[in-house]
Formats: structure tokens, C-alpha cells, sequence
């Protein structure tokens, strides 16, 4: 249910929580370890670092590192601005009259498995999955 994009993120965040707090990596050593395309995994990461999770440093002694802690940024911060996961509210099968009131067959079941869906990016963290 992870597109692409986000399990690249995903990916690269963990290796970056295995990391010593202090220490930095590069988009290159994080691509070569996750086996990304360098150069959109570093955009990627570039997208992080301006929405606060990572900082960035160009150089010698550059590359990302976290700017909050890995145990308070969810699947749930990462996959929602790449996904739009909260958008999904339209009916499973397609059908432009489902709700509610007027159910399709599958209905209730989606909204069951769409809320254990999101609560699942809502509580697992990026340091649960290191």
C-alpha cells in the first residue's frame, strides 16, 4: 500500500537512525546501502530536510541527519505529504454513490481495513523499524 517513493523514504530514514545522533551520511552512502538512484533519493531527502525531520549539510563532512528524534516521526509524517493518505475517501470500488447510508458490498470492510491502515502509519515509528 506504500507507494514506491515513501518505502524509498522509509528506507533511507532507517539506515539514517542507525546512525551514532551526531553523525551524518551522504544521499550517495544512504543510496548505495538502500539500492536507490542516487540523484532522486537525494531530492527526496532534500524534501525531508525542508520539512524539518532531517537537516542537510553540503562539504567535506556533510550529508542528512535527523533534526527530530527517530522515535517521534511516524510512517504516518513521511507518507502522508508523498501519498496523501488522508485523501483516500472515495469508495474502494469506484462507485460515485457510496457512503455511510448507501454502502457498496465492500463498504464497511474498507473503512475497517482503511483505519487499521492509518493507525498503523499513526503509531510506528521510524525507530521501530530499526
Amino acid at each position: 500500500m506504500l507507494s514506491k517513493t515513501s518505502t524509498l523514504v522509509i528506507n533511507a530514514l532507517t539506515e539514517l537512525a542507525r546512525l551514532p545522533r551526531d553523525q551524518r551520511m551522504g544521499a550517495g552512502a544512504i543510496a548505495q546501502k538502500i539500492r536507490a538512484p542516487q540523484n532522486y533519493l537525494s531530492k527526496l531527502l532534500q524534501a525531508q530536510a525542508s520539512r524539518g525531520i532531517l537537516t542537510s549539510q553540503r562539504g567535506l563532512h556533510g550529508g542528512f541527519q535527523f533534526k527530530k528524534s527517530p522515535k517521534k516521526i511516524t510512517l504516518y509524517d513521511i507518507v502522508e505529504p508523498i501519498d496523501n493518505v488522508t485523501i483516500w475517501s472515495g469508495c474502494a470500488l469506484g462507485l460515485k454513490k457510496c457512503s455511510d447510508v448507501h454502502p457498496c458490498a465492500v463498504h464497511d470492510k474498507w473503512k475497517q481495513v482503511k483505519s487499521v491502515y492509518m493507525d498503523f502509519l499513526r503509531n510506528t515509528t521510524i525507530q521501530d523499524l530499526v
